[in-house]
């Protein structure tokens, strides 16, 4: 029950990271009713990443400034320092890139600053909720394990792919495609492809390339809660070729 438990709650809080934070809030590749917005968005604060606001402007910063010195977690400064290191640099990505301006939309939104302050909170409620329905081992399981989880599961997709895989797109920078990841991120270890279409909602563009944000994004397309979904066409494609 209590490994249960931890999945679903990983699930929950891991999609509010990829599909929330990420292609939603940081690259609008999709729109969302407001009401569903600010929930995916809560959910992501679970995975103890830290508020949408923070998080939405140091990816942005990573893709306007990506694997160079400005990069806020590029492995040209360690496998290690991209792995999660970067995270407690916490003056350098303030001096190298510039401070929430680049997350102005959010930051205009009262719920997204209320979230800033409150991200902390919404993780102790829900710990202190699992104590009191199932004692210390849905404490151990619900909050520890699956943030363990969770966390690692992204570092590794933020060092991995920048380091081993793929390039199929000519996106001048580190990006790869690093299939072994997919099913543990959710999708997001297309990277290669996702530095070179940013925009798209979907990350695994072939067929077999295993990505479940997206299927959920589909998902609430055909309830017509998804709408003005961004995709990749053959055109933007022929710009990335390397041999095109």
């Amino acid at each position: 029950m209590e490994l249960l438990g931890s999945v679903g709650l990983s699930v929950i809080a891991g999609t509010g990271i990829t599909l929330s934070y990420h292609r939603n809030l940081s690259h609008r590749s999709f729109v969302l009713p407001k009401w569903l917005e600010y929930l995916f968005a809560w959910c992501g604060t679970l995975a103890f990443q830290g508020d949408p606001i923070e998080w939405v402007s140091n990816h942005r910063y990573h893709h306007q400034y990506s694997d160079t010195d400005r990069d806020p977690h590029t492995p040209r400064h360690g496998f290690w320092f991209s792995y999660f290191l970067w995270i407690f640099d916490t003056g350098s990505i303030l001096q190298n890139c510039g401070g929430e301006e680049n997350a102005a939309d959010l930051v205009r939104q009262p719920y997204y600053r209320f979230l800033q302050r409150t991200w902390i909170l919404n993780n102790l409620a829900l710990s202190l909720l699992l104590y009191i329905l199932g004692g210390f081992p849905y404490l151990v399981w619900g909050v520890g394990v699956r943030i363990v989880f969770v966390l690692h599961s992204t570092f590794l997709m933020t060092a991995a792919s920048h380091t081993w895989g793929t390039q199929p797109w000519k996106t001048g920078d580190l990006s790869k495609n690093t299939w072994w990841l997919a099913i543990v991120t959710l999708g997001e270890s297309w990277h290669n492809n996702h530095h070179a279409f940013e925009f798209s909602a979907r990350h695994g563009l072939e067929w077999w390339q295993i990505d479940i944000t997206w299927y959920f994004i589909r998902l609430l397309q055909a309830l017509g809660l998804a709408t003005n979904i961004k995709l990749v066409t053959e055109a933007h494609k022929q710009r990335f070729t390397f041999d095109g």
